[in-house]
């Protein structure tokens, strides 16, 4: 047998694996590891984690992400190189942060990489009513495999996109095998660069599942703190959107979008929640003075009220505990204004029901469906066929 097969179906065969699960989100923070020990599979599946790091993008490389990240026009051989460049990045990232750990790279089992979304386009976002949906991100597997020694899944969306889905949100296969099966339902929030979340019915099966993205999470919070208060990138625990005051008008233009209309579930990203869509929000106002601090109060409260407005639209929502993970989590200001438009829901820690923390759920996720491709039989949520996700890359 060829020895990389021999290496997988060893990995395969264990009791339990290792796996270092890897995200780097829309906000272009950084990379995300999450080291994870996964028993079982599917619905059975066990996860501890046990280590968890993000590892920051200085300001030159979160530059050169953010020159193809979600734009239209972009240097093709750029692009091109980029998918090489970012797969080497990552895995000197991960050596360094395994040495800072005290591992061996042999002592991984897998690396589960998500890449970086450079463009997500669904149909209902590019209109081409004759193409398919499509979703591309950098961060070559192979380069990981080859300059860590570790077997390597990544490329988990264009599964999900082949049979005819989105390729987002992918939270819902983990949040499924997690949380589900209550005698209450759940909704699963995660709040980063996008805000999604996940419905879990009580006592229903996986056919009636479904996750969504609701909107922007932290995008646009975050421009506006890098415009009127750099070098601050981000409101830490929302202390300024507390200082300001939400500007109705302006909140009204940026909830006016027909995306807001369309009917759940839906994907979205920043290719369209951008400069762009603030500038035609704008052009809808009367040119009244926004303070910088109003800027981010009211973005934080346009996330809050999209977040509940799309929740609201679930027939039992009031009955749902609703846990929240992502960046977002860390805004105070934002949490207060959930609970506020959700007065009904109760709302829990995730970190206390689970072994999850709210920062590692994405890269916890990646580790998961790396867990399913390897040894998992596939499984159907929702209307979607039953699949597997993830592309295997050999050291």
């Amino acid at each position: 047998m060829n020895k990389n097969l021999e290496r997988l179906y060893q990995v395969a065969h264990k009791s339990e694996r290792i796996i270092l699960g890897l995200m780097s989100g829309t906000s272009l923070d950084g990379l995300d590891m999450a080291l994870c020990r996964v028993k079982g599979f599917g619905v059975a599946t066990e996860v501890e984690l046990l280590k968890f790091y993000t590892y920051p993008y200085s300001s030159p490389q979160r530059h050169r992400l953010q020159e193809v990240v979600s734009q239209t026009k972009v240097s093709l051989q750029n692009l091109t190189i980029l998918h090489s460049w970012l797969g080497d990045l990552h895995a000197r990232f991960i050596l360094e942060t395994l040495e800072q750990w005290e591992i061996k790279p042999e002592e991984i089992d897998l690396l589960a990489s998500h890449g970086q979304t450079v463009y997500h386009a669904p149909q209902s976002l590019h209109n081409l009513l004759t193409l398919p949906n499509a979703t591309l991100q950098l961060g070559d597997g192979d380069h990981l495999a080859v300059k860590t020694g570790i077997l390597t899944i990544s490329d988990f969306r264009q599964k999900h996109v082949a049979i005819g889905q989105e390729g987002a949100p992918l939270a819902p296969y983990a949040d499924f095998m997690l949380f589900g099966n209550q005698q209450v339902p759940r909704i699963l929030l995660n709040i980063g660069g996008m805000a999604n979340f996940t419905y879990l019915p009580s006592h229903q099966g996986a056919s009636h599942v479904f996750a969504t993205d609701t909107g922007p999470g932290n995008v646009l919070i975050d421009w506006a703190i890098k415009e009127y208060f750099a070098p601050q990138t981000y409101d830490r625990g929302g202390a300024i959107a507390r200082r300001g005051k939400v500007h109705t008008e302006f909140l009204e233009a940026l909830k006016s979008h027909v995306f807001f209309e369309e009917a759940l579930p839906k994907t979205t990203g920043k290719e369209l929640f951008n400069v762009d869509y603030i500038a035609q929000a704008i052009s809808k106002i009367s040119r009244a003075l926004i303070r910088p601090e109003d800027w981010v109060a009211t973005f934080t409260r346009f996330t809050a009220e999209t977040i509940a407005e799309a929740i609201q639209t679930i027939s039992d929502f009031t009955k749902a505990e609703i846990i929240i993970s992502g960046g977002g989590y860390h805004n105070s200001c934002l949490m207060d204004w959930l609970t506020e438009l959700l007065p009904e829901n109760k709302f829990l820690d995730i970190a206390k029901i689970s072994q999850v923390s709210p920062d590692a759920k994405e890269a916890v996720l990646m580790a998961l469906l790396a867990n399913e491709c390897v040894l998992g039989e596939g499984f159907a949520l929702g209307n979607a066929p039953a699949l597997t996700m993830g592309k295997i890359s050999f050291a």
